[in-house]
């Protein structure tokens, strides 16, 4: 079976970034995901897509297809007087914050420069070139009820 939309997908991944850190990759257990469903980031989904068990792909994903560019307008200093409750406020801390029209992200710190916080509501892998080592374990239908839910079931899936 190729990998089309709805069908579930197990895969062993590396990720690296385009100076070749890695930044991730599944372990002993293969990533699964229902194809078609946004699970993945669309330049990933899109190089996968009618691939089959056993094939291997070496993909790059400009950030335009993953993460987006870095938006300089979720990057914000503000006084450490705004972080009520928390004791110590250090780099890579992440917070809830809300926005103008009162939804909720969340931002990390970036930096901490005596009184004044930094703060990134972008994603940590923003504006970067994505690179992924994959090989495709399985390919399968997935079931009405995964479908329904929105995700897999069973060994590295979610269950309830």
């Amino acid at each position: 079976m190729t990998i089309i939309e709805k069908s579930v997908v197990s895969m062993h991944y590396k990720l690296t970034d385009e100076s070749g850190q890695l930044l991730d990759e599944s372990q002993d257990q293969p990533l699964k995901y229902i194809h078609g469903t946004n699970s993945l980031i669309p330049g990933l989904e899109k190089e996968l897509d009618g691939k089959k068990a056993g094939d291997q792909i070496k993909a790059t994903v400009p950030p335009e297809e993953a993460y987006g560019p870095v938006m300089p307008q979720l990057i914000q200093n503000l006084p450490k007087s705004t972080f009520q409750g928390a004791e110590k406020i250090e780099v890579g801390m992440e917070f809830e914050a809300s926005n103008e029209n009162n939804e909720t992200m969340i931002v990390r710190v970036d930096a901490v420069n005596g009184e004044e916080v930094t703060i990134n509501g972008n994603h940590p892998l923003a504006g970067k070139t994505l690179n992924f080592d994959v090989k495709v374990v399985e390919v399968r239908e997935a079931s009405e009820e995964e479908l329904s839910h929105g995700h897999v079931h069973g060994e590295g899936g979610h269950n309830h």
